[in-house]
C-alpha cells in the first residue's frame, strides 16, 4: 500500500570506517577488536561463581549479559574494569599547584530545569533528572577530570551531565560565560568553575536502566542510526498491510489503521445486563466519559466506581491455558485513507474478522516472551487480581504481540553490529512498555471533546477502561524521530565515555575507598516507584532482569517496611561515604510527598556520616499527570540535599579529642566553613537555617552520637559557648572571615525574610502554614517543598512527623471550587493578577485560579474546625494513657490537649502518670506541660 512509504525518507549515507582506539592502556585495530577482547575476557569472569554472588547481580544467562554489554566501558551485571579507569583517570588529572585546599559551599541556588530537551524526551523513565540541571551542581562543586558517581542513575543523566561540562555551548546556555582560558563565570561575572568533561562513574540496579544510559551516554551517530533503521524498516514494513488494514462492514479495505480504541465490558448491578462502557459513559457530542450513566437494559444508574466486571473464560493464545480475565472490546478506528487525512469510523464486522484471522495464526506469538507478573506492590494497588492479567503478554492485544515479536526477532537476528543493534533495542524499548500497551489511555474531555491519545499513568501499571491500540509501526517511526532529534541536537557529541556499571549500590566492591570526587544521586522514594515491578516487561524483552530482593523500595506486600527500606537506603549512602574523597560533596535529589521517607532518608545519610549543609529546591517545569490532576499528596518540586564528608583531618583530630569541648567546637569550625555564607534572591535576604543556635547544636549532637562518642555538652551550655566563639548576624553565627563577607553583601539586601518563625513541633508548624497562608494562599504542591524544607531543621525527635495533609486537613480550609471564592483568596488573587481584579466572587476564570487553595479560616469556622481537631487529639492522648512503657515518640499537641483536659476535670493522676512516660528534656523544655506537671504535683501534695 501507498502508506507504507513512511519509511521512505531515511537516506542512506556512507559510513566512515572505525580506526584505531585505545582503552585501558592497550590499542586495537578498531572499536570492535576492543569489544571482541574485553567481552572474551568478561565471559571468562562470568564463569566465576564468587562474580555472581555479588550484590544485585541480574538475572540473565551469559550470552545475554554478554550481548547486552560493551566491555569496559559497560556491563550488563557488575563492571570488573571500574578501579582500572579510575586509576587512570587519576594519573590524567593535572598536578595541583603547592598549597591547593580544595573548598566549596553547597550549592545553594535554586534550580529550574524544564524537560523538553531532546536528549531527555528520547527515552522515558519512571524518574528522571535533566542533565542541564544536574551540569550545575557538577560544575560547582568539581573540575575538569574529576570523577563524578551516581548509584541510581536511571538514564544516565548524571554521565551526560559530566560529559557535557565540556561543551561551551551548553555550558553557556545555561547562563553562564566561558571566556579565555575555558574559565566559566556566573552571570555576575564570578569564577564558578572551568570548562571540560569530567569523568563518571554510574550505576543502577536495573539492567533497563544502564542499557538505556549506555545508548544516551555512548550514542550511536545519526547517520549509521538512520542506516539501521532503515534496514529494519524494511524487514518489517509488509506488516502493516498485513495487520493494520482497516475494513468496511463488507470486508473491503477502507484504509490504514492510526490505532484502535477499545473499551471495558460491565455488568448491570441490578439486571446483570453486559454493556460496553463506550456505549452508555461515553458522549462524543457533549466531550464527556461519564462516571455516572444509566444501564440501557433497565434504567438503573451505575457508576464507574461501582460497576461490576465482565469476564470471559477464554484459552490464553500464548500459554495455551485457560484464563478466565476482564473482557475488552475493540469500538472505534482511527485510520488514514489512502492519500488522505485521518478519519474516524466505528469497529465493524470486517475488522473483526481480521482480527480472528491475526489470533489464529500462532507462529508468530511463539517468539513472544510469556512471563508471569511480580506479585508485589502494583499488583495490589493497580487490581491485577480482579482484572485476571497474570502475564506480561496480557498487557497486549493480539495485533501488538504479532507486531512487537517481528520487530524483535528482526532486531535480535538482523544482520547488524553491536552499536546498531543496541541503538535499535534502544528504540524498542522506548516505546514497547508505554503507548504500545493496553495502559496506553484514550481521554475524553471538555479539552478534548473527540478525545486524544494520553500515554499511560506514569510510574504504575494501571490499565484504563479506555485505551488506545496504536499502529506499532507508525509509533515506532515517530520514535525514531525522537532519538534522531536527540542524536542531532546542537553540543550533544561524546566529549568522553561514562563507565556503567549494573548492580546494587549497597555493595560497590569494584569502587575503591576515598576515590570519587562527587556524587550526584537521585534514590529511590520509598513506596513512590517500584522499579523491578514497572521494568519487567522491558527487561524480560532484553533477557537480564534486575533482581527484586535488591531494590530499595518500600513494598509491604513482599515485606519490605520503611524500616527495611531504610536500612537498605543506610547500606548505600555508607558505601557513597565508604568512596567518596574527604571533604567532598554528595548531592541528593528527593521527590516524596511523605514526611516518614524524608526522614528515613536523612537518617540513612547521618548514619553513614554525612553531614547535611543545605536544602534546595529543583522545579523541573513540567509536572506528572498525578501532579497535573489535583491527587493529594504529590508536589511538583525536588528537594536538593547537600552533604559533605568531613575532611580527614577533621576526622583525626576528633579521634583524640572525641567526648571534650574542644572536639565540639573543632566539629562547629570546621562546619561552619561548609556553609553558605550570604543567600539573597531579588534583593531578599534568605535566612540560612544551618547556621541557627539550634540546628548547629543538632549536627554536633548527631556527628558524635553516629560516631558512638557521648555529648559533653548540654543545649544551653552550647549555646551559651556558641555566641562566645563565633560572630552573631540576624541569628546565624559565622567565622571571622565569614562576617565580614556577610556583612558586606547585607548593606545591599532591600528586605529580609521572617525571622522569627521556625518549624520544631506542631504548634509552630500550624503558625508557619498560617502566617504563610495569610500572605499567600496556596496550593498543597506549592507549599510542600517549603513546608518540608522548614519541618526538616528542627523538628523534635520525640514528636511525632506529622505528614503536612494532616496538618492542613485539622487546621485550615481548602477551597474545592463550589461556591463563591473565599474572601481572603480572592484579596490575594485580586492584588497579583490583573485579569482578576473586579471579577465576581463566582466567576470561572477567578474560581479556576483559586480552586484547591489552602486559606486561613475566619473565626467562624474556625470554632468547629479546633472541635474536630481537639477530638482527635483526645483520642490519642487516650491512646497513651493506655501504654506501659515510655513514650519515645509521640504527638506532642495531643499531650497538651490532654493535660489541658484533665486539668479542667481535677484528673491530676493523669497528668502526673502520662508525664512520666514522657522523656524528661521534652517535659522541661515545654512551658505548657511544664506548668499543668507542676501544677499537679502540687495539688497531690507532692512527687
Amino acid at each position: 500500500m501507498k502508506e507504507t512509504s513512511l519509511f521512505d525518507s531515511l537516506l542512506e549515507e556512507p559510513q566512515k570506517p572505525s580506526g584505531p582506539v585505545t582503552c585501558l592502556g592497550m590499542t586495537f585495530e578498531n572499536d570492535e577488536a576492543r569489544r571482541a577482547h574485553f567481552t572474551e575476557q568478561l565471559r571468562k569472569k562470568l564463569q566465576d561463581p564468587e562474580f555472581r554472588k555479588i550484590e544485585g547481580f541480574p538475572i540473565g544467562s551469559d550470552e545475554d549479559i554478554l550481548n547486552l554489554s560493551d566491555p569496559p566501558y559497560y556491563t550488563a551485571c557488575p563492571n570488573p574494569w571500574i578501579a582500572d579507569f579510575i586509576a587512570e583517570w587519576e594519573a590524567q588529572k593535572p598536578e595541583q599547584p603547592e598549597g591547593y585546599h580544595y573548598h566549596r559551599e553547597p550549592f545553594a541556588a535554586d534550580v529550574s530545569e524544564g524537560k523538553n530537551d531532546p536528549i531527555y524526551t528520547a527515552h522515558s523513565y519512571h524518574t528522571k533528572v535533566p542533565h542541564r540541571a544536574i551540569m550545575r551542581y557538577i560544575l560547582h562543586y568539581t573540575q575538569p577530570g574529576d570523577i563524578v558517581f551516581d548509584g541510581f542513575c536511571g538514564t544516565g543523566m548524571t554521565g551526560i551531565a559530566a560529559q557535557m561540562c565540556g561543551s561551551k555551548e551548553t555550558v553557556q546556555s545555561l547562563g553562564y560565560r566561558v571566556v579565555g582560558d575555558d574559565s566559566v563565570l556566573d552571570s555576575e561575572g564570578h569564577l564558578i568553575s572551568c570548562l571540560g568533561k569530567r569523568n563518571a562513574v554510574i550505576t543502577d540496579l536495573a539492567p533497563v536502566a544502564t542499557f538505556i544510559s549506555n545508548n544516551l551516554n555512548s550514542p550511536i551517530s545519526s547517520t549509521k542510526f538512520k542506516a539501521a533503521y532503515r534496514k529494519l524498516s524494511q524487514k518489517v514494513s509488509g506488516l502493516e498491510s498485513e495487520i493494520y488494514t482497516a475494513y468496511t462492514d463488507d470486508g473491503s479495505r477502507c484504509g490504514v489503521i492510526n490505532y484502535v480504541i477499545w473499551s471495558d465490558a460491565y455488568i448491570c448491578t441490578e439486571c446483570s445486563h453486559e454493556f460496553v462502557y463506550w456505549d452508555v459513559g461515553v458522549d462524543l457530542d457533549e466531550g464527556e466519559a461519564n462516571k455516572i450513566f444509566n444501564c440501557p437494559s433497565c434504567g438503573a444508574k451505575q457508576s464507574t466506581r461501582s460497576l461490576q466486571r465482565s469476564y470471559e473464560t477464554t484459552l490464553d493464545p500464548l500459554t495455551k491455558l485457560p484464563i478466565r480475565i476482564f473482557k475488552q472490546k475493540p469500538v472505534r478506528i482511527s485510520y488514514i485513507p489512502s492519500g488522505k487525512k485521518k478519519l474516524q469510523k466505528e469497529w465493524s464486522a470486517g475488522d473483526e474478522k481480521s482480527l480472528r484471522t491475526i489470533a489464529a495464526d500462532g507462529t508468530t506469538l511463539a517468539s513472544f516472551p510469556i512471563i508471569e507478573m511480580p506479585k508485589g506492590d502494583r499488583w495490589r494497588r493497580d487490581a491485577f487480581a480482579d482484572k485476571g492479567v497474570t502475564h506480561l503478554h496480557h498487557f497486549y492485544t493480539i495485533r501488538t504481540i504479532v507486531a512487537l515479536s517481528n520487530i524483535l526477532d528482526s532486531i535480535k537476528n538482523g544482520d547488524f553490529d553491536y552499536k546498531e543493534k543496541n541503538s535499535l533495542l534502544f528504540l524498542f524499548t522506548s516505546f514497547a512498555d508505554r503507548n504500545a500497551t493496553k495502559r496506553n489511555r484514550f481521554i475524553i474531555n471538555k479539552h478534548n471533546p473527540q478525545g486524544r491519545v494520553n500515554g499511560p499513568m506514569a510510574n504504575c501499571l494501571y490499565l484504563p477502561n479506555l485505551f488506545c491500540e496504536m499502529n506499532i509501526l507508525r509509533l515506532m517511526d515517530d520514535k525514531q524521530k525522537d532519538i534522531l532529534s536527540a542524536l542531532q541536537s546542537r553540543g550533544f557529541r561524546q566529549y568522553g565515555r561514562p563507565v556503567l556499571n549494573t548492580g546494587s549500590s549497597s555493595n560497590l566492591v569494584n569502587i575503591p575507598n576515598s576515590s570519587v570526587d562527587y556524587i550526584f544521586t537521585d534514590p529511590p522514594f520509598g513506596h513512590n516507584i517500584q522499579y523491578s515491578e514497572l521494568n519487567f516487561g522491558l527487561e524480560n524483552f532484553l533477557g537480564v532482569k534486575s533482581r527484586g530482593d535488591s531494590d530499595a523500595v518500600v513494598n509491604e506486600v513482599v515485606g519490605k517496611s520503611l524500616l527495611v527500606y531504610t536500612d537498605m537506603m543506610s547500606k548505600a549512602f555508607s558505601e557513597y561515604y565508604r568512596i567518596l574523597k574527604p571533604g567532598k560533596w554528595m548531592t541528593v535529589e528527593f521527590h516524596n510527598s511523605k514526611a516518614s521517607v524524608w526522614n528515613s532518608i536523612q537518617e540513612a545519610m547521618g548514619k553513614a556520616g554525612f553531614v547535611i549543609a543545605h536544602v534546595a529546591t529543583l522545579d523541573k517545569k513540567q509536572k506528572t499527570v498525578h501532579q497535573d490532576t489535583h491527587v493529594s499528596g504529590t508536589v511538583n518540586q525536588d528537594l536538593i540535599i547537600s552533604a559533605y564528608k568531613p575532611n580527614g583531618g577533621l576526622e583525626d583530630r576528633f579521634k583524640l579529642s572525641a567526648g571534650t569541648e574542644t572536639g565540639v567546637w573543632d566539629f562547629i569550625r570546621t562546619h561552619l566553613s561548609q556553609l553558605p555564607v550570604f543567600i539573597a534572591k531579588a534583593g531578599k535576604m534568605e535566612i540560612i537555617a544551618e547556621r541557627l543556635n539550634y540546628l548547629l547544636f543538632d549536627r554536633m549532637v548527631a556527628f558524635h552520637v553516629q560516631r558512638g562518642v557521648s555529648v559533653p555538652l548540654s543545649a544551653s551550655d552550647f549555646y551559651q559557648g556558641l555566641s562566645q566563639r563565633f560572630s552573631e548576624r540576624d541569628g546565624m553565627f559565622f567565622l571571622p572571615d565569614q562576617t565580614a563577607e556577610y556583612d558586606k553583601k547585607r548593606i545591599n539586601v532591600k528586605s529580609v525574610e521572617q525571622l522569627s518563625l521556625f518549624v520544631s513541633d506542631e504548634a509552630s508548624a500550624i503558625q508557619w502554614l498560617r502566617q504563610n497562608f495569610k500572605e499567600k494562599p496556596q496550593t498543597f504542591q506549592e507549599v510542600h517543598p517549603h513546608f518540608i524544607q522548614e519541618a526538616q531543621r528542627a523538628w523534635s525527635k520525640a514528636e511525632i512527623p506529622l505528614e503536612l495533609s494532616t496538618l492542613l486537613e485539622q487546621n485550615f480550609l481548602r477551597y474545592d471550587g463550589k461556591g463563591p471564592v473565599p474572601e481572603q483568596i480572592h484579596a490575594y488573587l485580586s492584588t497579583n493578577w490583573k485579569e482578576l481584579r473586579n471579577l465576581p466572587k463566582d466567576d470561572p476564570a477567578l474560581v479556576t485560579k483559586a480552586r484547591d487553595r489552602w486559606y486561613v479560616p475566619d473565626p467562624n469556622k474556625a470554632g468547629d474546625l479546633e472541635k474536630l481537631r481537639e477530638k482527635a487529639l483526645l483520642k490519642e492522648f487516650e491512646e497513651y494513657k493506655e501504654v506501659k512503657k515510655k513514650l519515645k515518640v509521640f504527638r506532642l499537641e495531643a499531650v497538651r490537649a490532654g493535660f489541658k483536659k484533665a486539668w479542667q476535670e481535677r484528673d491530676y493522676a493523669v497528668i502526673v502518670a502520662v508525664a512520666d512516660k514522657i522523656p524528661n528534656n521534652v517535659l522541661e523544655e515545654d512551658p505548657k506541660l511544664l506548668m499543668w506537671y507542676d501544677q499537679a504535683v502540687t495539688r497531690m501534695g507532692g512527687e
